[in-house]
């Protein structure tokens, strides 16, 4: 899709105009000469996929129709932070629009899923799926399902987001089908994303002073054998190993580097490579062989006969299970509940986290807490248990279970 919006394609949905009006950059001038129209930089790619269906939507038959696409947009972000809240970053965005409200609610659930399946069983990093509040969803949706982490330091980092945006959009860009009954009706429509940041929550969930540490699962290079001195026993011991891990579907290499020993060990960690493997002379005579774990920095010392693929795929994934376990042991443990703004800010005073409190609905006790270090809702829990029966902010009834925290 492309790059530069033309501003009246963008003012037909006017929430998404003004949701995203602070963070546009415009384009004004074109060479030398000052354009006609205003150009628009993508922020989102919603208007100029609804400019696409009304051209290419005629029938029920034609429906769904599912796009998933990569592309950098920009942002005028006020803070930019690297990995985090660059202005300009890449992205996956799907788009996607249906027949009936049913068809297009699972498509919005199935998205949010998928992306909090990633986080939890590949990256390793434990997160929390929930409603995004009125205040807090995206501009012009319906409402917005959001994947929620927490960072090694408490702060929290919007990990995902899925948006049921109803015929919204539909009515503002004139999307229509013939459905079965041969009567015209406007699309329902979702779009989902999810960025780069997340290599900065892998890299603040689990890294250390050491460099990268990465869950097996997404580590490019899961094995880097290092081999100790230069003997020909050790250099065809190293080989054997690597073909066979190599057979096995386990990513490794053979460091044979001039570089020595101690550099190459201290690169390694560096790099997050799940397992180190050394391999010397003297280790080989005592029939002995090393592996170290990236995550933990552990050194095992094991025969040099064992079964090679069985140890290491067995190694990986107790390091996966390690990490995620590690992790969600810290969440849990920056996880707080409040019964008062008293108590919310005291929290937030000793150590932030997540804070699960009562919630009124009412924007104007949002606003309240904010005042408190700028924490805001991260989501609203839908099927957890009231912590009390009152608002954390006015003591009015309370109607949701909401996580807040401070975020990036």
């Amino acid at each position: 899709m492309p790059l530069l919006i033309p501003e009246n394609l963008l003012k037909k949905e006017g929430e998404l105009v003004k949701g995203f009006a602070p963070e546009v950059a415009w384009v004004t001038v074109g060479g030398q000469k000052e354009l006609e129209e205003r150009l628009c930089i993508r922020p989102t790619s919603e208007t100029l996929f609804c400019d696409y269906y009304k051209d290419h939507v005629k029938s029920h038959r034609d429906l769904p129709m599912l796009y998933n696409q990569w592309c950098n947009v920009l942002r005028w972000e006020k803070e930019t932070r690297p990995f985090l809240r660059s202005r300009e970053f890449l992205w996956q965005e799907g788009h996607t629009i249906h027949a009936t409200k049913e068809e297009a609610e699972r498509e919005t659930d199935k998205m949010m899923e998928v992306y909090h399946w990633f986080h939890n069983e590949i990256l390793a990093i434990p997160s929390i799926r929930g409603k995004k509040t009125e205040k807090e969803k995206f501009a012009g949706a319906e409402y917005t399902l959001t994947n929620e982490a927490l960072m090694y330091n408490g702060v929290a980092l919007q990990a995902g987001t899925s948006h049921y945006f109803g015929q919204k959009f539909s009515k503002a860009y004139g999307v229509t089908f013939t459905n079965k009954e041969n009567k015209e009706e406007y699309v329902y429509q979702t779009s989902w994303g999810t960025t780069t940041r997340m290599i900065g929550g892998l890299i603040m969930v689990h890294s250390d002073d050491y460099g990268l540490v990465l869950p097996p699962k997404i580590a490019p290079k899961q094995v880097v054998i290092i081999p100790i001195g230069d003997s020909e026993k050790v250099s065809t011991f190293a080989q054997q190993y690597q073909e066979t891990l190599k057979k096995a579907g386990i990513t490794v290499s053979i460091d044979t580097s001039e570089k020595s020993p101690g550099f190459k060990f201290a690169e390694a960690e560096v790099n997050g490579i799940p397992i180190r493997i050394e391999i010397g002379e003297r280790d080989l005579e005592r029939g002995e062989v090393t592996f170290v774990r990236r995550d933990t920095r552990e050194k095992i010392h094991e025969k040099s006969d064992l079964e090679i693929v069985s140890y290491v795929k067995t190694l990986l994934d107790t390091i996966q299970k390690d990490m995620y376990l590690r992790a969600k042991t810290r969440r849990d443990s920056l996880t707080f509940e409040a019964h008062n703004l008293k108590e919310m800010e005291d929290i937030l005073n000793k150590q932030p986290g997540f804070i699960h409190a009562m919630w009124c609905g009412d924007p104007a006790c949002e606003e309240k807490i904010k005042e408190i270090k700028g924490c805001k809702s991260r989501c609203i829990l839908e099927e957890a248990k009231k912590i009390d029966d009152v608002c954390v902010c006015c003591g009015k009834e309370a109607k949701h279970v909401v996580v807040w925290a401070l975020q990036y």
